[in-house]
């Protein structure tokens, strides 16, 4: 199948691109095992004429909930081909959670991996909008509606002619944690995913030669995106199902010579402990990126002896838009507090509440403005309305971020606090992050989260949870006694907990959801 245009316009035009031009390159290393270019295009057309067969129609949602598997980076190229939308689910989720997914999205099909069917069998018949599900690996016991994802392929031809897609039509749903408990797709056209893509490769300085890791879940959107740039660059994507092996990971950089290395600060923390203990060090890595949580000041200095070769990037990002901004590597040291500027070809800016612009370093709402900004929240007009703002462009919409940052003289930006997360205690207003800043440059702590617990005289009182390096014992005394050298008295914990680990989310993000259930259960 050709690809009829010179510029990538759609999604899956990035994956024929590439694969007419470097057909036998390695595309993607999965668990060790390579795969070229002309083996992935060859298995996503198969499935895609497959999808086609069985009925499914430009537009429809197909849901993905699989591990990070070949069987399912070839279902996420295949219903983009055959002109689906599809989302992918945490292979983490559960019966409930699923359930919801599925229903909200209205998804047609299900493609899915056989030992997670406990997970999907008993709700299956509640799920009238489901029409066929292609299981990958271990069968159960076939219904009507069941079918191998091998014999799928084996037995389709490959697909001949696709649907039209429009570059503003749906490519992907991609749900994220909703206040109200319940997860909401935001939804992404082919165009804002596009643009996006290739924003990140240009500030990345990404290259065809690289060989970007992943232990990430392609549900994670942060996790998604190393997929999306690997292939639409012609690079090579080396996949694991996660970090819950730090030491497969490990080998897996060297072997594989892996060059970019996305993270995420709970797994930066767990890199900085094995180097303090047997000093790991990654010479082929050169580009280190960080998003989903801010990364302390004080993990940097271990991150450049881990990865002696590397350009760090620090950014800031949401789900409704990819990426925000970023901070230039070369100016770590100058601004290392600093989550940098605007991705190519956007706008960020801050203003207050009553809408008029923030000054130089005083604090507001960060608004951004581009093409990378989601369409909407799938099916919740009241929950769009609350994030999409009107531009001063007629018809534009502008993204409201609701999270609070300051911007200094040369534009650059300081994340302060995410607007549910800020604490009021005792007539003044906290940003979490400032106090875990201070914690984390306190000898001993490997993990540090702060958040607000209900007080009858403060409004809110600030606990601290901690989690210690090995073989350190810490006291709340002493941790108090360093708050109150560093921050002001209002800002001091007036807790201290020590946790043997924190919660983490199936992202490998810090659950703070759950450590706040935890309180309202004390």
């Amino acid at each position: 199948m050709k690809s009829n245009f010179s510029q990538q316009r759609l999604l899956h035009q990035g994956l024929i691109a590439s694969a007419e031009k470097y057909p036998q390159k390695t595309a993607l290393v999965i668990e060790g095992t390579p795969y070229s270019y002309k083996q992935l295009l060859d298995s996503v057309l198969r499935l895609a004429r497959g999808l086609q067969k069985r009925g499914l129609n430009r537009g429809e949602r197909v849901a993905i909930y699989m591990d990070n598997t070949w069987p399912c980076i070839i279902s996420i190229y295949a219903v983009l081909m055959a002109g689906g939308v599809f989302f992918v689910i945490n292979p983490q989720t559960k019966k409930e959670k699923l359930q919801f997914i599925l229903k909200d999205s209205e998804a047609s099909f299900l493609l899915t991996d056989g030992h997670l069917s406990r997970n999907f069998l008993s709700i299956i018949h509640e799920l009238s909008t489901i029409r066929s599900i292609i299981i990958s690996g271990a069968m159960p016991e076939l219904t009507e509606k069941m079918e191998s994802f091998d014999r799928v392929i084996a037995n389709a031809n490959a697909l001949d002619e696709a649907p039209f897609v429009n570059p503003k039509d749906l490519a992907s749903l991609i749900y994220t944690s909703g206040s109200t408990g319940f997860p909401k797709g935001v939804m992404q056209t082919h165009q804002s995913m596009v643009f996006a893509s290739w924003s990140l490769i240009e500030y990345l300085r990404l290259r065809t030669d690289d060989r970007i890791m992943l232990m990430l879940p392609l549900a994670f959107d942060y996790g998604l995106y190393q997929l999306l740039m690997a292939v639409s660059l012609g690079a090579t994507l080396i996949a694991e199902r996660s970090f819950i092996y730090p030491s497969l990971i490990y080998q897996r950089i060297n072997e594989q010579q892996a060059t970019v290395f996305p993270g995420v600060p709970t797994i930066y923390a767990t890199m900085i402990e094995a180097h303090r203990k047997t000093n790991i060090q990654f010479p082929s890595i050169t580009r280190v990126t960080n998003t989903a949580a801010a990364l302390p000041v004080e993990y940097l200095h271990s991150l450049k002896e881990i990865f002696p070769n590397a350009l760090i990037f620090k950014m800031y990002g949401l789900t409704e838009c990819k990426r925000v901004s970023y901070l230039e590597p070369e100016l770590l040291d100058e601004k290392p507090a600093s989550v940098g500027k605007a991705i190519p070809g956007t706008e960020v800016f801050i203003r207050l509440k009553d809408g008029t612009p923030a000054a130089m370093g005083e604090p507001g709402i960060l608004f951004v403005r581009g093409p990378h900004i989601m369409a909407g929240y799938w099916k919740r007009p009241e929950q769009t309305e609350r994030m999409l703002y009107p531009g001063e462009i007629p018809g534009e919409k502008i993204l409201c971020t609701h999270d609070w940052f300051k911007m200094d003289e040369e534009g650059f930006l300081y994340f302060v606090g995410r607007s549910d997360d800020i604490i009021k205690t005792r007539g003044e207003k906290v940003s979490p992050l400032e106090v875990e800043q201070v914690l984390h440059t306190i000898e001993g702590v490997k993990e540090a989260v702060v958040l607000g617990v209900p007080d009858e005289i403060l409004g809110e009182a600030i606990r601290a949870y901690i989690v210690q390096q090995p073989r350190v014992q810490l006291t709340e005394r002493k941790i108090k006694m360093i708050c109150m050298q560093k921050l002001e008295n209002f800002m001091v914990p007036k807790a201290v907990v020590f946790l043997d680990k924190m919660p983490k989310s199936p992202n490998g993000k810090i659950d703070k959801k759950a450590l706040a259930g935890a309180l309202s259960h004390e």
